[in-house]
């Protein structure tokens, strides 16, 4: 198992539709550590960390997003693996 880091930019109806929640129990559920966060552009960046195959299912995931949140991109940056995070947080402003 190949473990990476990935952060992911997306765009689109994506804050006030519980995006972040979704993102964290994906997360969560494929056993990735990292974070999500709403930006001050209406965007939301997600950083997560974990095995190569659970960030590409996350990727999907997000891609298809939550009901009422519209993806219009999503952008994703592969970044090594860094082992500091212990869990997948909700950072909130």
């Amino acid at each position: 198992m190949v473990k990476i880091g990935g952060k992911f930019l997306i765009k689109g109806t994506v804050q006030g539709v519980f995006f972040r929640n979704f993102c964290k129990e994906s997360a969560d559920s494929l056993n990735l550590k990292g974070y999500v966060r709403n930006l001050e552009s209406g965007e939301v960046e997600v950083y997560a960390e974990g095995d190569k195959e659970n960030l590409a299912k996350l990727e999907a995931i997000l891609k298809q997003g939550p009901p009422h949140a519209q993806i219009r991109e999503l952008k994703i940056e592969e970044k090594k693996w860094s082992g500091e995070f212990k869990d997948f947080k909700v950072i909130r402003f």
